[in-house]
């Protein structure tokens, strides 16, 4: 019978539980998960754990939280004490130094939830929604000292729904990547993985959201702006300006109409904008300080007029 693999996972969000269970289920000894540190969280600004933290604890394994790894002799000990095979890594969100790079003698194998060398980087769910793409995937790589630029491993491809949001494509692709996690360390234990190098001239980068990244451009096609409202779900979302305050955009669809880009049409209760040479009819939006509404119930409250810009 072959021995189990010795683990160390590292990793953070809840899109990274997915794998911690598998590997746990799979027979794969984990003996530490590392973890970003407790964060203040809420109204009440209390310390939060992490996901992968809440995870751990269920599942009875040891946690560590540095914070700071590169020059951490305390956890270098630690992990050289573990002489792990291998280093797993899911939305750690730290660098990995070169010194973990260098430890196991199976390498820090990381999933990432894009085709590489496609969407390399923090986001690449929500840029993959955001930039109109009806595939995706994940990829098992080879950490190696770039951005997501290690060799491929094993990759499955992932259709993305026309009503898929991040929210809903992402646990699709944390369960998929699980499975692929298990399935790659199996065939590196086993020697029949032949690691291939990304191709660099096809790289697109997928960066960390910035608030403004939702703010909604009307210069930009109806089907476009679609496309990263359902991208940038939860966060930052889609929105615009409305007689100088925020106006959110939960829900929209592209509709045949001729409006000037940004310029409000009323029409029985509907609310449509115009983009560029379409328009988008607002189905479901939110005033700042206010509640989600149905566009017909906005247009009832604040009797938008015909002609009247959203910034």
């Amino acid at each position: 019978m072959t021995q189990s693999l010795t683990l160390v996972f590292c990793g953070t969000p809840r899109f990274a539980v997915a794998t911690l269970e598998a590997l746990v289920g799979a027979g794969f000894g984990v003996p530490l998960v590392v973890t970003q540190p407790d964060r203040p969280r809420g109204r009440g600004m209390e310390l939060a754990f992490s996901p992968v933290k809440e995870a751990a604890l269920k599942l009875t394994l040891p946690v560590t939280q540095p914070e700071k790894i590169k020059n951490n002799e305390e956890f270098r000990a630690q992990l050289d004490a573990i002489h792990p095979d291998a280093i797993v890594v899911v939305g750690y969100g730290r660098i990995i130094p070169q010194w973990m790079i260098d430890l196991p003698r199976l390498g820090n194998i990381n999933l990432h939830a894009s085709l590489l060398p496609k969407y390399r980087g923090a986001a690449p769910i929500q840029w993959a929604i955001a930039r109109g793409e009806s595939v995706t995937g994940v990829t098992t790589m080879r950490i190696d000292a770039g951005l997501d630029t290690g060799d491929i491993l094993l990759q499955k491809e992932v259709p993305i729904q026309p009503e898929d949001t991040a929210e809903t494509l992402g646990p699709r692709l944390a369960a998929i990547g699980a499975d692929l996690m298990v399935e790659t360390l199996r065939s590196l234990q086993a020697g029949t993985i032949n690691p291939r190098p990304q191709d660099h001239a096809q790289a697109t980068l997928a960066p960390i959201l910035q608030k403004e990244d939702g703010r909604m451009n009307f210069s930009l096609s109806a089907q476009e702006i679609c496309n990263r409202l359902r991208g940038f779900q939860p966060w930052p979302g889609a929105f615009a300006s409305f007689r100088g305050k925020a106006l959110s955009v939960w829900q929209a669809q592209p509709v045949e109409r001729q409006v000037a880009a940004g310029a409000l049409l009323v029409e029985n209760n509907r609310l449509i904008v115009g983009c560029s040479h379409s328009a988008l009819d607002l189905l479901e939006v939110q005033p700042e300080g206010k509640k989600r509404m149905p566009a017909n119930a906005f247009v009832q409250g604040y009797r938008p007029q015909n002609g009247e810009k959203l910034g």
